[in-house]
């Protein structure tokens, strides 16, 4: 008796457990879905909120990731590279060799998603959130307008492209112009923070202040691009940044999003600057309203990217080196040592699994 051919798989059963590896059917794409072979898949500070199963709101607030869509058992990895292995018969042309899968996908039906903006769908599909992801083995991509080759770049690195790439990237297009005069704040030098300032310094962004409590990571965030750092926690840091910034900071990028980060934000916009938030480390704001209209300021919530953004920055990554910063790594076996660790903050810089 022939039976059918299997995969291997890292789903966690419950929010908080252990990710643990099961047998799965391969399945067989149909339509235009493609089967892709994952080779390198990220671990991001995402799959850690993911896993925790909730969002802070603040005063003891939560907000249950199963109220939102998301539900157990949950395959995360959404930062995918791999080959095509197989396709449905509406398919057509594919990628050869090695491609970076756009995880964010939406129904694809409504107005939003006709926009592009698929990231933004009230009927969200992302793989590694509501569909299995890339902590295994194969993935299952509903369509091949998701999936682009990445030409000769580090298919290990370009795995990041899918979201921290994307989501920085996105955020910083928010920004627009940014005058030499001018500064920009980059608040938490985690993954994310490190290759905001890269990307910015790329720009052409003269003055990249860089904030972390952590005194190595502001190492890593010169290292990267940024012409000065601080604690945010240490005294007249307010005053200390808009010195450094020489009271024309233009726009604050938050890769924390915590109440305090985005307080600190709030108050260091010149007249008309923008406050963009990606950081989903949870709280509230508070904030008056008149100054909100006085200042002018801005406050913008920045989610991943869209399927265009994706496809400019990869091109984007074609020509320049965008990853100057640690990136380490390890068997996806290994992914729920992998996720534990980044989640008890003993990751510098990137770790990505090798399925290969």
């Amino acid at each position: 008796m022939s039976t059918s051919p299997t995969y291997i798989s890292y789903p966690f059963t419950e929010f908080q457990g252990d990710l643990k590896a099961v047998a799965n059917e391969l399945p067989t794409p149909t339509g235009t879905q493609v089967l892709v072979k994952v080779e390198y898949c990220g671990v991001c500070h995402s799959d850690v909120h993911l896993h925790d199963g909730y969002y802070e709101l603040g005063q003891g607030k939560k907000l249950k990731l199963e109220e939102r869509g998301i539900h157990l058992p949950v395959t995360l990895g959404h930062e995918i590279v791999g080959r095509v292995v197989a396709a449905g018969e509406e398919a057509g042309e594919l990628p050869e060799g090695p491609a970076l899968v756009y995880p964010w996908t939406g129904c694809g039906e409504c107005s939003v998603c006709r926009r592009g903006e698929e990231n933004l769908c009230s009927r969200p599909a992302a793989l590694g959130v509501h569909k299995p992801g890339g902590y295994a083995q194969y993935v299952l991509v509903p369509h091949p307008r998701y999936i682009m080759s990445i030409g000769k770049l580090n298919p290990a690195h370009a795995s990041l492209l899918a979201c921290s790439g994307l989501t920085t990237y996105s955020a910083i297009k928010k920004i627009g112009t940014v005058y030499d005069d001018e500064s920009v704040v980059v608040v938490g030098c985690g993954g994310l923070g490190l290759l905001a300032i890269r990307i910015l310094a790329l720009r052409g962004v003269k003055n990249i202040i860089a904030l972390d409590l952590a005194a190595e990571k502001r190492e890593l965030a010169v290292q990267v691009g940024a012409t000065a750092t601080f604690d945010p926690a240490s005294e007249k840091v307010i005053q200390n940044i808009q010195a450094a910034a020489r009271e024309k900071c233009v726009a604050v990028l938050d890769f924390v999003g915590s109440g305090p980060t985005v307080e600190l934000g709030i108050a260091l916009p010149r007249r008309g600057g923008k406050v963009i938030v990606v950081g989903l480390h949870g709280g509230e704001l508070r904030y008056p309203i008149p100054y909100v209209i006085t200042r002018a300021i801005s406050i913008i919530g920045s989610y991943t990217g869209s399927l265009p953004e994706q496809r400019e920055l990869v091109e984007f990554a074609q020509q320049h080196e965008l990853f100057n910063f640690p990136i380490r790594t390890r068997p996806l076996h290994e992914a729920n040592d992998a996720l534990r660790d980044l989640a008890r903050g003993k990751v510098q810089g990137r770790v990505v699994l090798d399925n290969r």
